[in-house]
């Protein structure tokens, strides 16, 4: 089988549930599906507009009641440990990550060890305490003293927590507000047997093929990045998969390797091989997004150069502070910079850039406006309000449409 990369490209937004826009209204059981779908939803925190991993649902879904999500954390048909970042997952995954767990997860090694060595008897009492006197959160805790967390300038207590989270000892049994709620592992999973939990071997060779099927097709350079697995058992572990037949190999035009599919993607090739995949729709997405999240790979699908801004001292940003980018019909046309300003029930994009050669067309800006009316809306802010274009010539043709739409 040959794929050109428009081919590809098709296949992974197939893959992640992007294709075309969703034919009718979200249901909480579409939310888990889309999370089984990816294999991952990364978490982050800043929420100029809704939190990222809401927000990478809704481009999949539209609009949908955030706190399904919550409830699948509390329901215990999710859990959240690191993969690609620190992330919500399938509890059917959670196997693979006691596994890991156990091991020793190798990005936070040197985090637990300091741990371990600077407040080996706190870590004790916080996990005492939490069995005594049950699920705690951090703000339970004021500062016991003067000293500093060890990671990210947290308090002490904070770190104990996290620390007993990153081990295992503790999970996050449900968040309020967004805050996480910590419990013991045998009350939030009180059947679980780390008897149960596969191999080190077994974790690498699922991983590599959920990553697989989750990306469509794939070079083998881009799966370690997916759950952020080392690379060198990665591609064993991949090696193994297509001796063994787990995986099939593809060629794609231009690359000089063979492309990884899934069997379960077979059917996906064989229709994008023919044309027969054909994106249509348009949205918006978190820089988290798992499109755009691997920087290079969005670079050489999608001709794509993207990074985010918001660590970088403003004076020095090229784009905004949370700049979402722009799908469109198979292309990542443009990025914007948005803010939701709740109370006032206002939209505000600060400036929408297109890429270079983009032209500004009716139809282009019919498809910006319905996206950014629809997002709008979701967040409970229905006045968009578009401060800058780039290139100016847009503006005028996106109010019209703004109106239009309304």
């Amino acid at each position: 089988m040959h794929l050109s990369l428009s081919a590809v490209r098709a296949m992974l937004l197939a893959a992640q549930g992007l294709l075309a826009p969703p034919v009718q209204p979200a249901t909480k059981a579409d939310v888990l599906a889309t999370i089984r779908r990816m294999g991952v939803l990364q978490i982050d925190t800043i929420h100029v507009v809704a939190r990222s991993p809401y927000l990478v649902l809704w481009s999949r879904l539209g609009a949908y009641e955030p706190l399904w999500l919550d409830e699948l954390l509390a329901e215990g048909a999710l859990f959240e440990y690191w993969a690609h970042e620190a992330s919500f997952l399938p509890i059917e995954d959670w196997p693979l990550y006691r596994r890991v767990m156990l091991e020793g997860h190798p990005r936070l090694q040197r985090f637990l060890a300091r741990m371990q060595e600077q407040y080996g008897p706190e870590l004790s009492r916080m996990h005492a305490h939490v069995r005594e006197h049950g699920e705690a959160r951090s703000s339970d805790f004021a500062r016991s003293d003067d000293r500093k967390g060890v990671w990210w300038d947290w308090k002490l207590e904070k770190s104990l927590l996290e620390s007993l989270f990153f081990s295992g000892d503790l999970m996050i049994r449900r968040r309020d507000n967004f805050q996480r709620i910590y419990d013991l592992r045998e009350r939030v999973l009180p059947e679980w047997d780390d008897a149960r939990a596969p191999s080190l071997f077994e974790v690498q060779r699922t991983l590599a093929l959920t990553a697989v099927r989750a990306l469509g097709v794939a070079r083998p350079r881009w799966v370690p990045d997916y759950f952020r697995t080392k690379s060198q058992p990665t591609l064993a572990a991949l090696k193994s998969l297509i001796a063994d037949g787990s995986l099939e190999t593809v060629a794609v035009q231009g690359w000089n390797e063979p492309a990884l599919l899934h069997p379960a993607n077979r059917a996906l090739a064989e229709a994008a091989a023919q044309g027969g995949l054909v994106p249509s729709h348009t949205t918006l997405l978190s820089p988290f997004d798992p499109i755009v999240w691997d920087r290079a790979r969005a670079l050489e699908l999608f001709g794509f150069e993207y990074r985010i801004e918001c660590y970088t001292p403003a004076p020095k940003r090229r784009y905004g502070y949370f700049t979402l980018p722009i799908l469109r019909c198979g292309e990542l046309i443009g990025r914007l910079d948005p803010k939701a300003h709740r109370k006032q029930g206002i939209f505000e994009v600060k400036a929408l850039y297109l890429e270079p050669g983009v032209p500004v067309t009716d139809a282009l800006a019919h498809d910006l406006a319905g996206t950014l009316n629809a997002c709008a809306a979701w967040h409970g802010t229905p006045e968009v309000v578009v401060r800058r274009t780039d290139p100016p010539e847009l503006a005028g043709t996106l109010g019209a449409a703004l109106q239009q739409a309304r």
